[in-house]
């Protein structure tokens, strides 16, 4: 047998885990957006795919790991977008309203066809996946580069960096409550809170 032909079953299986996974999210997706996250049950998303219910645990145990994985892929998929900020920002402050534009934006989009208002109800999502590490670590540099280069105060930028996180999750499901979403007006006053809460904010030792 040649080595193409022992690839091909290995490779077949790894597209059709990797199409049962996707189709999985895009029934939860629009699920949590029809019924809400707290009414929305794992029998709910195995109806919206053409999957078994026994092959959805193989994929999830439980529609709490379903939620994180679609903020895992979303963090994904803004990353490149907070980059692209970061390249084309002038300065510091146009780093910050920069990025805090884009997220709010990016949920706006992704929440668009939801047609109903923001469940406060659903879980906190955990910080420490893989995505949501690399997007803080791109929050985290972009502060680090500015203070190093003189754009920006002399603080921990860990703190800052996490502080900036917390503040674009926090405005972010009340921007969306709004009709329509006031993105620019989310992303000013964001900023204005970073860079007014900065003067008081201790400096390094």
């Amino acid at each position: 047998m040649s080595d193409t032909a022992e690839l091909e079953p290995i490779g077949k299986r790894e597209k059709t885990k990797a199409a049962n996974r996707a189709a999985i999210l895009v029934a939860a997706r629009r699920v949590f957006a029809q019924l809400g996250y707290e009414a929305a049950t794992v029998r709910d998303i195995i109806r919206g795919t053409e999957l078994a219910s026994g092959t959805f645990y193989n994929y999830f145990r439980s529609k709490e790991e379903v939620f994180e994985a679609l903020a895992d892929d979303s963090a994904r998929r803004f990353r490149p977008i907070l980059r692209l900020a970061r390249a084309h920002a002038r300065g510091f402050e146009d780093y910050l309203h920069s990025a805090f534009i884009a997220y709010f934006r990016f949920i706006a989009e992704e929440n668009e066809d939801e047609g109903r208002p923001i469940d406060e109800r659903r879980p906190h999502v955990r910080s420490d996946t893989p995505e949501m590490i690399t997007v803080y670590q791109e929050v985290r540099q972009s502060l680090e580069d500015a203070i190093a280069h003189g754009d920006a105060p002399d603080v921990d930028a860990d703190y800052l960096a996490h502080a900036c996180i917390g503040i674009a999750q926090e405005l972010g499901p009340a921007m969306l409550r709004r009709s329509p979403p006031d993105i620019d007006n989310a992303a000013a006053f964001a900023t204005g809170l970073i860079l007014k809460g900065l003067e008081g904010a201790p400096r390094k030792k």
